[in-house]
């Protein structure tokens, strides 16, 4: 009888990593396809003033830039190896 053998540790690493990437992915593509479909079936809209003078379209795209930062750094955040605690030598 051959057993298969159990996920390492850094296997269900990278799967748990892959998972926020692709969940974030979707999250800024929602709202990337706002911007887009605001701009295709509403472009009057992007004239409007919306933040500090600025018009929705050029707000929207620095909000995307933001977000797309945010997520970066978010990402990182979430996705460093988790310490080993004590004496072991784990990875800083």
């Amino acid at each position: 009888m051959s057993s298969l053998p159990s996920p390492s540790a850094e296997d269900h690493f990278e799967r748990r990593k892959t998972g926020i990437g692709v969940r974030m992915t979707l999250l800024y593509s929602l709202v990337y396809a706002g911007f887009v479909a605001v701009s295709v079936f509403r472009p009057q809209w992007m004239a409007a003033r919306a933040v500090l003078g600025l018009n929705l379209a050029v707000a929207y795209g620095l909000g995307l830039i933001v977000l797309a930062i945010a997520l970066a750094m978010l990402y990182n955040q979430l996705c460093r190896t988790p310490r080993q605690s004590g004496a072991e030598g784990g990875r800083p």
